[in-house]
């Protein structure tokens, strides 16, 4: 079963980020080119590439509010993947043209979330939707409560820090 469309529109005159129509929320957009290496014999991009395209979306969303994943690294802290889904609704091809919208969501003391939807850039068609969950550990892994400037991130988005 197909979600409620996506109708993302401009948000604040700043083209990284939208807000969607339907829902009112604010996404933080990433355009993003298929590679031949991400097909398959089928001619379509692999399934699991989509969570590389959900790496690209968070990497990016976190750079351009000024708290890229290096800094992050660089404080002691480390954010793994603990949980992930993903639903597809349309395949994406070679040199396809998509936009990789993400959001924060759900954070809790030690664990937080990223949701994602993928479009096609062109026409504007819902290729896929998902999320990514994430504990907040230290650097030898122990989990720790999640850091004071994630926790800003989460409760001011879309504005920057």
């Amino acid at each position: 079963m197909k979600p409620k469309p996506f109708l993302p529109e401009a948000y604040k005159m700043d083209e990284r980020f939208v807000r969607d129509r339907t829902t009112g929320l604010v996404w933080h957009r990433t355009p993003y080119r298929v590679l031949y290496a991400d097909t398959d014999r089928s001619q379509v991009v692999y399934h699991s590439n989509y969570l590389r395209y959900f790496e690209v979306g968070r990497a990016s969303l976190m750079r351009d509010v000024a708290y890229p994943y290096k800094a992050i690294e660089e404080s002691g802290y480390v954010y793994p993947i603990y949980d992930l889904g993903l639903s597809f609704y349309q395949p994406l091809a070679y040199d396809d043209v998509m936009h990789i919208h993400t959001r924060p969501v759900n954070l809790e003391r030690v664990r937080l979330q990223f949701d994602y939807v993928i479009t096609h850039a062109d026409a504007g068609e819902l290729v896929c939707t998902g999320f990514t969950k994430h504990c907040a550990a230290n650097a030898s892994g122990r989990p720790v409560a999640v850091d004071p400037k994630t926790v800003r991130l989460w409760q001011t988005f879309p504005d920057p820090l």
